[in-house]
């Protein structure tokens, strides 16, 4: 089980739940078609917007398999709000985990999604005791890509027009790092 004291922090963020308050924060990520071109789901409105909030505000711990644990991630200097990031406890039998992330277009590029993934590897490993976690993304998506990279994980597959997402097949890459693979050069 994971149920950590919040907020976390890193050397630039912080780490909490959602509330309520962050409804119009999260509504400027899930209605953003530009934003969520690599994901499954089509750009929502207000309304599932606030049932997607009703969910997130719930995710705040690991109990059983399939739980997820989201996290919006704050500037640590100004509280403004610049994404999230989200653990899975997939499997408790095999210790498997998946992470995903995603960061407001008016912070990308400047390594947040990173930086709280990171605290999110070692919440997973160190913490819940995983053995891999994984990563599942569009195989367009370059800059999810090299995030994974980032993170110290490998690319373990790439699936060919697996998935039909928004009218057209599309191939999907999986990424992973293993416990002991991180522990060694990310751990420093």
């Amino acid at each position: 089980m994971l149920a950590p004291d919040f907020p976390l922090h890193t050397s630039r963020l912080l780490l909490r739940p959602y509330t309520p308050a962050d409804l119009d924060f999260l509504h400027q990520l899930e209605s953003n078609p530009e934003l969520l071109r690599y994901v499954s789901w089509l750009p929502r409105d207000i309304e599932q917007v606030r049932a997607s909030l009703a969910e997130k505000t719930q995710q705040t711990s690991l109990r059983h398999d399939g739980d997820d644990l989201t996290l919006l991630m704050l500037l640590a200097t100004t509280g403004e709000r610049v994404g999230d990031v989200q653990l899975t406890w997939a499997s408790t039998e095999h210790r498997q985990g998946e992470i995903g992330f995603i960061t407001h277009p008016d912070h990308t590029g400047r390594g947040y999604a990173t930086e709280a993934a990171h605290l999110m590897l070692r919440l997973g490993f160190d913490d819940l005791g995983l053995h891999r976690i994984s990563a599942s993304l569009d195989a367009r998506n370059t800059a999810s890509a090299r995030v994974a990279q980032r993170l110290g994980m490998t690319q373990e597959a790439h699936l060919h027009e697996n998935t039909f997402r928004k009218g057209e097949w599309t191939d999907e890459a999986i990424y992973a790092v293993l416990a002991d693979q991180w522990r060694g050069p990310h751990q420093a």
